[in-house]
């Protein structure tokens, strides 16, 4: 099977119980409500999404337990999955770090597909994204980083890093529309 392009979506089944949460939270709903519009997308045109995930310190729970456990909380983790929840057909892979190829399969996974173009979304923009951003760009990846896509606790971190990604990385930085509107379907 090959997949050219993937989307990594980064930390979205999350808590959101951690210092900064309640600054993060609207910007994160935000994002999700961007990527439930883009998630279809991709999949129509055959570009599959893996969910890479922290584990928030839930050491002896699996990426379906975490999903289970933040979907039935009251929790601003229910709001946001509403909008992101994984389903069939997604792959999923949990990280002990920032970085989404830091001690994970990721990279074993890409080289199965023979992806070579990643789409990040997800959080926290300046810190699990563009740490994902840089590890995918040491690698040789094509980047994609749509930025109504992704989030940090307050604009000015995201846009300073969304700036970074696009200078230093050569991330495409565009609103997922534009970056998506040239997508050709993969087989």
């Amino acid at each position: 099977m090959s997949h050219p392009t993937a989307h990594l979506l980064i930390d979205m089944v999350n808590p959101f119980d951690c210092a900064g949460a309640e600054k993060l939270f609207p910007h994160a709903l935000a994002a999700a409500r961007a990527i439930a519009d883009l998630k279809p997308r991709l999949r129509a045109a055959g570009i599959p999404t893996v969910y890479v995930n922290d584990n928030f310190g839930r050491w002896e729970l699996g990426f379906r337990e975490l999903v289970a456990l933040y979907r039935n909380s009251e929790s601003p983790a229910a709001a946001v999955l509403e909008h992101v929840a994984p389903q069939p057909g997604d792959h999923f892979i949990l990280k002990p770090k920032h970085s989404a190829f830091y001690a994970t399969s990721l990279e074993v996974l890409l080289a199965r597909w023979g992806t070579r173009r990643l789409i990040l979304s997800g959080v926290a923009g300046n810190i699990c994204v563009m740490f994902t951003a840089n590890d995918a760009h040491m690698r040789d990846f094509t980047l994609a980083v749509p930025s109504d896509c992704t989030a940090s606790e307050d604009e000015s971190s995201n846009e300073w890093a969304l700036r970074q990604m696009r200078c230093v990385m050569g991330a495409d930085i565009r609103v997922w529309r534009e970056t998506v509107s040239e997508t050709r379907p993969q087989t």
